[in-house]
Formats: C-alpha cells, sequence, structure tokens
C-alpha cells in the first residue's frame, strides 16, 4: 500500500486536529451551561434617605423536571434572604416542571415578588437548528408547539402572594418604601400592551420607585417605560448571547437591542444619564437555562442576580 503524499497527509492531520478542538469546544460549552453564577449589582434607584432593598432577578430558567443540579442551585438561592423577587419569564421547558419548579423556589414564594410570563412558559419547546439563533430575527414565531401549563404556574405565583404584571400594573410596599410597577406581556410574541400600563394608566406616579418590567427588552418596550418615568426596567430573554466571543461579546440578542446591552445593568437610551428625563436604568439577565435540545453556553455562564437598590446621591 502506498504512502499518502505529504500533502494529504497535512491535511487528514488538519481534519483531525479541527475535529478535537470542536469536540473540546463542544465539551466545554456543555459544561459553561451548568455552571450556574450569582452576580451582585448595586444600582443607586432609591431616595435618598431609603434603606437599601435587595432584589433577586430571575429570568429564563427553562426547568424540566430532570435538571436536579439546576433545581438545587435555584433552591439555594432562599439563602440570600431577598426582600423582593422579580421573575421575567420563561421558567419553564416542560408540561410537568411547574411542580419541582415551585418546590425549588420554596421560600422565595413567601417573599414579596412579580412576575411576568415568556413565550417558554406558553409553549412547549422543539428541537430547532441552533445556528438559527445567531442570524437575525426573520419574524418566525413557534406557537404551534403544545401549551405548557402557564396557567398553573399564574396561579400558583398569585396564591403565594406574587404580583401578576401581565399587561398590568401594581404596588408593593418594603420596608418603607413603595415600589410602583408596570408590566407587559411577551413582546416577543407580540402580546405587550403598552398602552395599558403606560401614561395614565402607567405604575403609580406616587411611589418611590417606579420599575418596568418584561421578558423581553424590545426597544418599543424600553421606550415605552423610559419616556413614562420609570427608573428602571428589568428583562430577560437574550440569554446574554448564549454563545459569544472571548470575553463575553455577544453576537445576537434575539430581539432588536443591540448586543453591547444583551446582560448586566445599563442606562436606556444607552447615552443618557441618571437623572436625565425619559431615560432609565436597564438590567437584563442573562438567565439560568438554554433550550432543552441544546444545552450550551459559550463565554456567558448561566446566571441569576442579586440586585442592591441604594439610595440615590442627594
Amino acid at each position: 500500500m502506498r504512502p499518502l503524499p505529504v500533502a494529504a497527509r497535512s491535511l487528514a492531520a488538519l481534519a483531525g486536529t479541527g475535529t478535537a478542538l470542536g469536540l473540546g469546544l463542544a465539551a466545554y460549552a456543555a459544561w459553561e451551561a451548568r455552571a450556574y453564577t450569582l452576580h451582585r449589582v448595586e444600582v443607586p434607584l432609591l431616595p435618598p434617605g431609603h434603606r437599601p432593598l435587595r432584589v433577586l432577578h430571575l429570568s429564563d430558567l427553562h426547568v424540566t423536571p430532570g435538571q436536579r443540579r439546576k433545581l438545587a442551585w435555584i433552591a439555594g438561592l432562599r439563602d440570600l434572604r431577598p426582600d423582593l423577587v422579580v421573575d421575567t419569564g420563561d421558567n419553564l421547558a416542560h408540561r410537568d416542571a411547574v411542580g419541582p419548579l415551585l418546590e425549588a423556589l420554596g421560600p422565595l414564594l413567601d417573599v414579596p415578588g412579580v412576575f411576568v410570563h415568556g413565550s417558554n412558559d406558553y409553549f412547549e419547546p422543539s428541537m430547532r437548528n441552533p445556528v438559527r439563533y445567531l442570524l437575525p430575527d426573520d419574524g418566525t414565531r413557534h406557537t404551534d408547539t403544545g401549551q405548557l401549563p402557564w396557567r398553573d404556574l399564574t396561579a400558583a405565583f398569585t396564591r403565594a402572594g406574587w404580583l401578576d404584571l401581565t399587561n398590568r400594573t401594581g404596588t408593593v410596599s418594603i420596608g418603607g418604601t413603595t415600589l410602583g410597577f408596570a408590566g407587559v406581556d411577551d413582546p416577543h410574541l407580540g402580546y405587550d400592551r403598552l398602552g395599558d400600563v403606560t401614561g395614565v394608566a402607567g405604575a403609580d406616579r406616587h411611589a418611590d420607585v417606579r420599575i418596568g418590567v418584561a421578558h423581553a427588552p424590545y426597544l418599543r418596550v424600553l421606550d415605552a417605560f423610559a419616556e413614562d418615568d420609570c427608573d428602571a426596567v428589568l428583562a430577560g430573554h437574550t440569554h446574554g448571547g448564549q454563545v459569544c466571543l472571548p470575553g463575553g461579546r455577544a453576537l445576537t440578542t434575539n430581539c432588536d437591542l443591540e448586543p453591547a446591552r444583551a446582560r448586566g445593568l445599563h442606562r436606556h437610551p444607552a447615552d443618557s444619564r441618571p437623572g436625565e428625563p425619559g431615560s432609565a436604568w436597564l438590567h437584563v439577565s442573562a438567565g439560568l437555562g438554554t433550550s432543552p435540545y441544546v444545552r450550551l453556553r459559550l463565554a456567558c455562564r448561566p446566571e441569576a442576580t442579586l440586585l442592591t437598590l441604594l439610595p440615590r446621591p442627594a
């Protein structure tokens, strides 16, 4: 048998190296998708003289009953003893996930909370080409799968005393501070009704702090909340880009928010400053989960965030 030419051997070696690197990268991304991380962020949001408030921001849990490690990590968040929980949706990824999720949340359900839903609370996930997530949004929405038990989830949260902000407003008082909320149903599905929660119908204007809540941070929603003088907006949906460049630079957000603000604390509009009329703080959670079919993250660890709201400078 004649030996392969040098060029052929080089190509074969290169292909083998590429395959090994690809497999190694996939293995790392699978590990990172389970490397749950708590971020701590301080926001100067309260009126001078008010005591700090600890707000646990949860988003995009994408829970299935068999994800015991994720559920155990969520259960450990009770030790943070937050003053408030804000859940920005996409809790479910399986029709049997409500019970395990509620069990994991446990004592957190006894803490004051507010919530909205995302598309993955409404419809069962389906197997899709993961590369499509990195492409521009073509407007396709997968609403042809079976419905998930989002009504059961809503009922459980409201029984626990959490405030349903699905195209609604409401007020929560904690330790002498009044928080006025306005929330919308999932903008990614076009379910948001901004006219119901802004303007005259908006969050309580006598509240010490006014906060907008949405699952997906579409610019129309952020603009409406900021123009309605909300002090802050909380959202999720982006997964922080999920598959990012080194340093966590997102390639996409799965909405029209620019990748530079795919996760973390920012201003909206991006070039605005605190105290400027028509502007707000924006916190986007990278979330804890992924599609149950493609559990990969790269340079973007799954997260929950403990936001400490501090008094503004006098």
